[in-house]
This record gives structure tokens, sequence and C-alpha cells, in this order.
């Protein structure tokens, strides 16, 4: 284990990201998800599976995911498109999302924004291969 690993929660105060993820299927956020509820603890339940919104306009899925812990290391799992997905959180927060998910699916980066304490970044993902 590495000094990067041995970091507690109370060395990061802010281990919640925001995940959202939108503009996709609902079988693929439903996927992403499901991911990183096995890797880390998740505010959405097993059964609580993304829908559709009625009427016009996208319909947005979020999360609260808390990184403290890893849960365990997240398996591949198959997208039928890309997703695009936007997370917000403390800096050291999203960095061990990003981890996270790139044991489960490819992850690049698409843009950041940086603010003092926090950052929005926007990942894409995509099936391993």
């Amino acid at each position: 284990m590495n000094s990067a690993e041995q970091v507690t929660h109370a060395e990061h105060p802010s281990a919640e990201v925001v995940v959202e993820v939108d503009s996709c299927a609902t079988e693929d956020a439903h996927t992403v998800f499901s991911a990183l509820r096995a890797i880390f603890v998740s505010d959405r339940a097993a059964d609580d599976v993304p829908a559709e919104a009625p009427g016009p306009g996208a319909t947005v899925w979020t999360a609260t995911v808390d990184v403290t812990d890893l849960r365990a290391e997240g398996e591949p799992r198959p997208l039928a498109e890309p997703v695009t997905v936007n997370v917000q959180g403390g800096y050291w927060a999203v960095a061990r999302l990003r981890e996270g998910l790139a044991t489960a699916f490819a992850v690049r980066v698409l843009g950041t924004a940086a603010g003092d304490q926090e950052q929005e970044v926007q990942l894409l993902l995509e099936s391993l291969r």
C-alpha cells in the first residue's frame, strides 16, 4: 500500500462526489451507477434503476458517491454507447472516483473546471477493450 492509499477520511473531509449522467440509454446509466455502487458507497440503491422522465428535455440522473473506502475492485462492464459523466467534488475525491471508474471502464477526461476547493470534470466512459 502506498501513502496515497493510506489517506484517511479525516485528511480529506470532502470525500463525496456528485455524479451526473445524461444523454444516454437508461441501461447504460444503470451500468455506470451499478459499477460505482460496487466500488464505493453510493446513495443509489441497487433497485433504483434510472428511468426516462416524461416530457421534453433531457433527463439527468444523479448519485452522490463517498470515495472514502474502496469496497472492491471494479470489473469491466459493457456499455452500448460511450457515456458522458459529469463529476463534482474535492480534488482528491474526484481523482479517487476516476481511478475507481478506470477499473470498470475506459475513462477519458473531456474537460475540467477548477475551483479553490473543488473541481468539476467531464468524463467519457467506454467499454474496456
